[in-house]
């Protein structure tokens, strides 16, 4: 088990790092969009960054946890552990 434990561990780091980077990515589109429209002060750009960055890697970021408990087997040692042995 421990080799797809590990496997998971690699897949949630490159999963991370692109959540990462579309989570720029969406940033600096939200922010050309709202320099292109109109004028930006720095309480706005601390506002989208707070808003689009960090909402795109909890929001994303708590999917791929979820996915990377089920592939490494956690999900599975607790559910083995708190089923009734009469079951």
């Amino acid at each position: 088990m421990p080799t797809d434990r590990s496997k998971a561990a690699a897949d949630f780091r490159r999963v991370m790092k692109l959540i990462i980077l579309s989570g720029l990515v969406l940033t600096a589109g939200a922010l050309l969009y709202l320099g292109a429209t109109g004028e930006l002060y720095l309480h706005m750009v601390v506002a989208v960054i707070g808003g689009v960055f960090i909402s795109v890697l909890l929001g994303c970021g708590l999917f791929a946890a979820a996915f990377f408990s089920d592939k490494s087997g956690h999900d599975e040692s607790v559910s083995t552990a708190t089923s009734r042995k009469g079951d």
